[in-house]
């Protein structure tokens, strides 16, 4: 039996709550009088469309409810485009509700009948009080992120003067939204951090033999033998050793466990997957889509950042949750970052900004299959990302080892992906950008 899946806001309730269970019978029975009765009924089309998004692997007539709604509102906005609420379809067949996150929904492009009603008055002004409690909470963490990042060392190397660890607050921020996570937002930020400024250096700054020293210390743990290393990387190494060995501490503190093995794993799988992309690198030639893609999982990060995550939660944290983590990545962890590698080579194929040679999923599959053109390649990945959304859909509806809440905080990770790497089709976008704005300002005397 499937956990109910929690509803984001009032509006979402309310679209799903509509009579889908009879648009499903009607289709199911004549295709032709469904499109002649429900062809110009936006709402129940975009609510047929909207709860095709929660789909698992296996549902096929949910999967043509999905294809016929998405065709039949295609169809009406090309008919309909000066419409007052074309904006709004537009934007949901673009970004569905179940990809998006609540908190940088843009209210502006809601149906007018979904709009907040009168007697809901009362239930809005709470909320923009909430949300002004909850900015003010974010602009000091913030803050303290920034008191961090001025006092480690790589803050003041000069090759990392210039990071923003706003960018890094951002995930913390979208994907641990109980309020009370205030401690968990700022340890969080301090790993991403280290996976962006790992990443620079293996992409810009280390030549393979230095990188192939950097992670070989990592993998040992132990930053004897190297000497030879330049100091921002022998920096970086102990940045990364502190924070992750205060990060166990502080755990075994919570839940009277020691992380320490599987967050080390976690960093030496990180590291050798992005020393298998500098030799590729290195090398010139690309490699196999599927050897690609099964590397670009672990290079994504995803996996040392939800481990983290995991460890951060005052509850789920059992002998068997715990071992699970030990064994690999975990299923739902795996999907996520499946969902963020394939989307971010598709936002860089489509923007032609990826042209190294490490290559990108798109890149290696139309190296072994030299008939099939761009178009096709990214449709191609597209169907991938929906498969992959479908199986994560399965592991956040099925009862699991892992808490609720650190599977919410999974499926807000890959909400966000579509929010950063499809950033030139994604309204959502600006209202990140007001409140990462309202952030810097309060900020400013602290960069």
């Amino acid at each position: 039996m499937y956990l109910p899946i929690l509803a984001v806001s009032n509006y979402i309730t309310e679209i799903l709550n509509l009579a889908c269970l009879h648009l499903f019978h009607s289709l199911n029975s004549n295709k032709t009088k469904f499109r002649e009765k429900y062809g110009e009924d936006v709402k129940s089309l975009i609510a047929l469309y909207e709860a095709t998004r929660l789909s698992v692997e296996g549902e096929d007539s949910l999967d043509d409810v999905g294809y016929l709604s998405c065709e039949l509102l295609r169809s009406w906005l090309s008919r309909h485009q000066d419409h007052h609420e074309a904006i709004y379809v537009a934007n949901t067949l673009q970004n569905p509700l179940h990809y998006g996150l609540s908190r940088f929904l843009d209210r502006s492009i809601f149906l007018s009948d979904f709009k907040t009603k009168n007697e809901w008055t009362c239930l809005e002004e709470l909320a923009n009080i909430n949300s002004c409690i909850v900015r003010f909470m974010n602009q000091n963490e913030i803050t303290e992120v920034y008191k961090w990042w001025k006092e480690v060392g790589m803050g003041k190397e000069e090759k990392f003067a210039r990071y923003q660890p706003l960018k890094w607050y951002t995930w913390p921020m979208a994907c641990f939204t109980d309020p009370r996570f205030s401690e968990q937002r700022i340890e969080l930020t301090k790993t991403i951090s280290l996976i962006y400024v790992i990443d620079d250096i293996f992409d810009v700054y280390g030549t393979l033999d230095q990188l192939t020293l950097f992670t070989d210390a990592v993998n040992r743990w132990d930053l004897s033998g190297t000497e030879q290393l330049p100091d921002f990387m022998k920096t970086c190494l102990s940045v990364l050793y502190d924070i992750t060995n205060d990060f166990a501490e502080k755990v075994y503190k919570m839940h009277g466990l020691n992380p320490i093995d599987t967050l080390k794993k976690s960093w030496v799988r990180l590291l050798n997957a992005f020393l298998e992309e500098a030799h590729w690198l290195n090398s010139g030639q690309l490699p196999k889509a599927e050897e690609y893609l099964n590397n670009g999982i672990d290079s994504t990060g995803v996996h040392v950042v939800l481990v983290h995550a995991f460890f951060l939660f005052d509850k789920g944290i059992t002998k068997e949750s715990v071992a699970i983590m030990e064994k690999g990545i975990p299923n739902i962890i795996y999907s996520v970052a499946k969902i963020l590698r394939l989307s971010d080579d598709l936002e860089g194929a489509e923007s032609e900004d990826q042209n190294g040679l490490d290559g990108s999923y798109i890149h290696c599959f139309m190296n072994e299959n030299q008939e099939v053109s761009d178009e096709d390649a990214q449709r191609h990945v597209v169907q991938l990302i929906s498969s992959e959304w479908k199986r994560l859909n399965r592991e956040i509806l099925t009862p699991s080892s892992f808490s609720s809440s650190f599977n919410n905080f999974c499926l807000n990770a890959a909400r966000m992906v579509p929010l950063m790497y499809h950033y030139r089709r994604n309204p959502s976008l600006s209202i990140l950008r007001e409140q990462v704005k309202s952030l810097l300002n309060v900020c400013s005397g602290h960069i």
